[in-house]
């Protein structure tokens, strides 16, 4: 199946209302997942599996950054899919593979945040901005240690479709065999498209 996925990065400039659109659609609350120290940016999580979450990441209001926030946040219209993580073996050989494809993730470094509990998830990640084929091509993390997100307790709901539309969908395709990442893309657009279905219903993350 090569690199699993390991989550779905939904961004938005208004945190607390896309937080609550979501809960009101599919009938699960998402739990808050922490804040990203020094990033201007805090998260709150569901799980789609027992590998694999949605991140819904905003701005921090009560501890702003003075650089610009991460998946170009600041620039943001409405709440958007705006990119997706897997999990390789190896991160660095990865992301080796992802640039002799035509993807450069840049380099790989180390990040944290401190949890509602005082846990501190610590783990390394290969990703720029603006994205490799506008998010398609996925960005490489490796929790190392820490314990994944999605084994500690989040509520869940179901990844029922995902897949992706790129102005040059071969290439990108291209791209993501070599990496070994498995991703339907055809031509379009660019853009993400989830569905997650909960207790309460569907919606469609773009």
């Amino acid at each position: 199946m090569g690199h699993p996925l390991d989550h779905l990065v939904f961004a938005t400039r208004d945190l607390a209302g896309t937080i609550a659109w979501f809960a009101e659609a599919t009938g699960v609350q998402p739990a808050e997942g922490g804040r990203h120290d020094g990033r201007g940016t805090r998260n709150y999580l569901v799980g789609l599996g027992p590998t694999a979450y949605l991140e819904i990441i905003g701005p921090d209001l009560e501890r702003p950054a003075s650089r610009p926030a991460p998946f170009g946040i600041d620039e943001l219209v409405g709440a958007r899919l705006v990119t997706w993580a897997v999990r390789p073996d190896d991160i660095e050989s990865a992301a080796v593979a992802a640039r002799a494809a035509g993807a450069d993730l840049g380099p790989i470094l180390p990040m944290s945040r401190t949890t509602p509990d005082g846990e501190v998830l610590s783990w390394r990640l290969a990703t720029v901005y603006p994205a490799p084929y506008d998010g398609i091509v996925p960005f490489l993390i490796d929790w190392g240690t820490s314990r994944h997100p999605a084994a500690s307790g989040l509520p869940t709901a179901d990844l029922v479709e995902f897949e992706a539309t790129h102005p040059r969908a071969d290439e990108v395709s291209a791209v993501l065999d070599a990496c070994d990442v498995s991703l339907p893309v055809v031509a379009g657009a660019a853009g993400l498209r989830a569905v997650v279905a909960g207790p309460g219903g569907t919606c469609v993350l773009l």
